[in-house]
This record gives structure tokens, sequence and C-alpha cells, in this order.
């Protein structure tokens, strides 16, 4: 399996070539996911990729997916590369475990986020007000505790190099309705206890995550990523102290070494060291396997 950086499917037309994900049109009604090894932080793109992140990112989404399938369908036809069209065939090696071909579906316009903890920007927002996107919360509370119960804080959707801003649901109502606003918050906290509830029975707490929907004609479908290191913060169990931040199986590792460079977070970020790409990369992997009980075999 090799690293991929950036894909060029000549056989389908690109539609975008996003953060990590570059999608293809298959055909009027299927797109092509691939989800790369490229990384980013703070809004800007690393020069370095992460080696096999995109295979972690797409192998948990697709285990998660089929966790939820009772609940909410979601958008996946096909994952196994030897199953895709004929025409994507000399692209195997490209698409091999980091690929999916799902059915084409109209985004919503806002992002899906649940707090089942106080950290992130959540933190920084109660710090101010003691409010959390129009929720009020109990008073006394420190950095990184739980909450008596998960709260749907949705948020805006920014163009890359730009920053989403967060909303209240009111305001999530006035974008997509109410009925919709209401559809998408029940199903993105009833997704987000059942995985918790699950990835806690291996020791792993999920603070907060980040959904996706999107409409196929009138019908919610689960679409993106999900539950993956790159749309939540996933802390170990067995470390978990409130009151400061906590270690992560995410891409925390290389935020904090970000921030602790001389960095301005405005002009192009340094260059990662081989010890922060293999540890970030090693931390991606370990989530999958104790999530999973498997091994992707990655090297």
């Amino acid at each position: 399996m090799k690293i991929v950086t950036s894909t060029n499917i000549e056989a389908c037309k690109l539609l975008s070539r996003g953060k990590v994900r570059d999608i293809y049109a298959v055909d009027d009604e299927t797109l092509l996911i691939v989800t790369t090894d490229r990384m980013s932080a703070y809004d800007f793109m690393m020069s370095r990729p992460i080696p096999y992140k995109g295979v972690v990112l797409n192998q948990i989404t697709l285990f998660w997916m089929d966790m939820f399938k009772d609940i909410i369908p979601n958008h996946i036809i096909e994952s196994d590369t030897a199953k895709f069209p004929a025409q994507l065939a000399p692209y195997k090696d490209d698409l091999e475990g980091r690929a999916v071909l799902v059915r084409k579906a109209k985004p919503l316009p806002i992002e899906c986020i649940v707090r089942g903890y106080i950290s992130g920007s959540g933190w920084k927002s109660y710090q101010k007000n003691g409010t959390v996107c129009g929720h009020v919360l109990p008073a006394g509370l420190k950095e990184s505790d739980k909450l008596d119960k998960a709260i749907f804080t949705p948020s805006t959707k920014a163009e890359f190099g730009q920053h989403d801003e967060n909303i209240s649901v009111a305001q999530a109502s006035d974008l997509m309705g109410r009925e919709l606003t209401d559809k998408v918050e029940e199903m993105s906290l009833a997704i987000y206890e059942k995985g918790r509830a699950y990835a806690a029975s291996r020791g792993i707490l999920v603070a907060d995550t980040k959904f996706e929907f999107g409409l196929i004609g009138d019908t919610l479908y689960l679409i993106d990523e999900v539950l993956t290191p790159d749309s939540s913060r996933f802390w170990p169990a067995d470390s978990y102290e409130p009151g400061h931040s906590q270690p992560s199986f995410d891409k925390q590792f290389l935020r904090d070494w970000l921030t602790s460079t001389t960095w301005d977070m405005k002009s192009e970020p340094p260059a990662l060291t081989d010890e922060v790409v293999e540890t970030t990369a090693a931390r991606y992997q370990e989530a999958y396997r104790i999530l999973t009980g498997c091994d992707l075999g990655l090297k």
C-alpha cells in the first residue's frame, strides 16, 4: 500500500480537492471519494503528509457507518476496489484502502457538531460567557469536564483557509428550516451516544465530534467521515483528568508541536519533523486498532 498525497484519476471528472479528500464524478449519481494522506492544521496545509492517514480515516468511517446503519442510512455503495468500475482499475494502487464509491447527495449547509465534554472552542466560549452556541452550561465547569448531557452545537461551513463560525440551533433553523434542523440534531445526538458508548467500552472517550449529512431526494443520509481522529477528539480513558487539556489519539499532538514553535499562524507553517510525522501516524493507527480490534498492518 502506498502513501498518497494527491490523485489524478483521468477516467473521471475531478469535482473538488479538499483538505484531505479528492472527489470525482463517476456518473450523474455516483461519486468516487479518495481520502489522501494530506494533513492540515489551523487551516493551513502541512508540507509533509502523515503516512497512511487516509487509509485509517476511510476504514474508521466504514466501521462506524456499518454500526450506525440501523439509525440512519449512509451514502456508501462500495469500498472494495476490486468491485469498482473497470475504468478505475489502472488506479488501484492509489485507491486501495482509501477510496469509496458513494451515492451523490446534496450536503447540508452546516457542520453538525456534538460535544460531550467541554474542550476546544467550546471551552473558550464557556470561559467568556458560560454558554456554547446558545446552550447555557452550569457554572464552575473545568476544562475537559464531562457534560451532564451531550449538546448539539452546529457551525457554518467555511472555505479552506477561513474559519467555521459556531452558531445556535435557531440560526441553523434559519439556514435550512426547523424540521430538518430538528432531524439532524436528533440523528447527531443518537449517533454520538451510540458511538461514544462503544468507544468507552474500548477505552476511548469521544470528547466531541463533527458529522456531515446530505439529502438524496427527501431522505437524510450520513455522509463524509464519521468519528475519525480528524473529525473528533479521542482521549484515552485511563489518563482522563479534568482541569486541563487531554492527551489524544487525534492530531492534537501535531497541533501542540506547532504551537510550541515560533510559527505566527499567519505565514507558511514550519516543516514537520520526523518525530511529529511518525508519532501522529502511530496515534491514528492506534485509534483504529483500539476501536476495531484489528490491525491495518501499515508501516
